[in-house]
């Protein structure tokens, strides 16, 4: 199966950049089988109104709850039906600055599998929790995943918090390591082998050697993802 190439725009771009962005994709990419782009809520339904057949859409975020009085909120179904496929739940950033537990993340997931979408569910580890980087990432994998029976539209993204936009990227040996416990956790707790993408500081130049990796299923991409022409040389490299 082709390893995933997911990017995530976060609080980037705008609907100006969506046109042009498709289009080099369009031309430039002949493997476009499992790439994703998750763009802000606001953009959702004109990213897939224009991606539509050429790469996937996804949402950077969802809320648990169906509908009601939550403002601000965009429910599961919502994404769904602005034309996404997949969502990113449980991004560090997410944990990090609006306070989301390994709790409300399990929720979430529950919401978007409910809904019909593929979770790219997140984890990972700061850099004071580096040494006890297993106990962590044991805790947000059995507790984000609890209750969950159906793991076939779930992939799992490794994202040490400490290689996130500051230009460090894990060794080649951190990722082996990780990213095998990762893959042996999944296996003891849930009986279930997802593919597990690492993210980041991703870009161009170290693309192809860390997805070369047997237990990396592909990257989750943040910063080099902004300009098509970057993205698109890193799905080429798988």
């Amino acid at each position: 199966m082709d390893k995933y190439i997911a990017a995530n725009w976060k609080m980037n771009n705008d609907f100006s950049d969506i046109p042009s962005y498709v289009e080099y994709l369009d031309k430039n990419l002949e493997n476009k089988n499992n790439v994703v782009v998750c763009v802000p809520h606001v953009m959702l339904k004109t990213f897939a109104d224009a991606a539509n057949g050429i790469v996937e859409t996804g949402a950077e975020n969802c809320y648990f709850a169906e509908k009601g009085a939550y403002t601000g909120e965009t429910s599961a179904k919502m994404v769904k039906s602005a034309g996404a496929s997949y969502v990113i739940i449980g991004h560090s950033e997410r944990r990090q600055y609006f306070g989301e537990t390994n709790e409300i993340v399990s929720k979430k997931i529950a919401a978007a599998l409910s809904a019909g979408l593929k979770v790219i569910f997140c984890i990972g580890e700061k850099l004071e929790q580096k040494e006890n980087f297993k106990e962590v990432l044991n805790e947000q994998i059995v507790d984000g995943l609890a209750g969950i029976t159906d793991f076939s539209d779930i992939i799992v993204a490794y994202e040490p918090v400490w290689a996130i936009g500051t230009g460090v990227v894990a060794t080649i040996d951190d990722i082996k390591t990780v990213h095998a416990y990762i893959k042996s956790v999944l296996k003891e707790k849930f009986g279930v082998d997802l593919p597990i993408l690492y993210g980041g500081s991703v870009k161009p130049e170290n693309s192809a050697e860390i997805m070369a990796l047997e237990d990396v299923g592909g990257v989750l991409v943040g910063g080099a993802c902004l300009k098509a022409d970057s993205f698109a040389q890193i799905a080429k490299s798988r």
